[in-house]
């Protein structure tokens, strides 16, 4: 049986990200993501839902948003869902939480305080070089340095 554990997410940081290092220098960050759901009653009211996910960053990515996120910002967080069971000390009884384990991450908008830079401007992907000038081949025809002519996937900047 196949099987597929892919969490795309996009809300705002509920609070700052807290930073740690483990023992062996490995750096986790904890944060706290806000996704909010609009939809309509059938008797046509406007509602609205808020989620709540706790998600854990390790490495350098941890590291990054840690430097450049805080409460309230938004981010767009692509990852895993990740099942921690653990007995509770005081009660004894069994605990459970589902987490995200991110995997990667993007910055949306313009970072708080920069004014007048549009959301757009930052998520635009790069422009695309222009091609080299085509030049003739052996049979007189022009070419493209032997390159395979551009597909649909050359439009894609990652």
């Amino acid at each position: 049986m196949a099987n597929y554990n892919k969490v795309l997410l996009m809300g705002n940081l509920t609070r700052d990200p807290e930073l740690r290092y483990t023992p062996k220098g490995q750096a986790v960050a904890k944060l706290g993501l806000a996704v909010n759901r609009r939809y309509t009653t059938e008797t046509g009211e406007q509602r609205e839902e808020t989620t709540f996910v706790d998600i854990d960053a390790w490495g350098k990515q941890a590291e990054v948003i840690s430097q450049y996120c805080k409460k309230g910002r938004p981010l767009f967080v692509e990852g895993r869902l990740k099942l921690d069971q653990w007995d509770d000390k005081t009660t004894g009884q069994k605990r459970s939480a589902l987490r995200v384990v991110l995997e990667g991450f993007q910055f949306v908008g313009a970072p708080p305080g920069e004014a007048g830079t549009s959301s757009q401007a930052v998520a635009r992907p790069p422009a695309r070089p222009a091609a080299p000038p085509a030049r003739p081949n052996e049979a007189g025809t022009p070419d493209a340095g032997g390159d395979a002519p551009p597909t649909e996937e050359d439009d894609v900047p990652f």
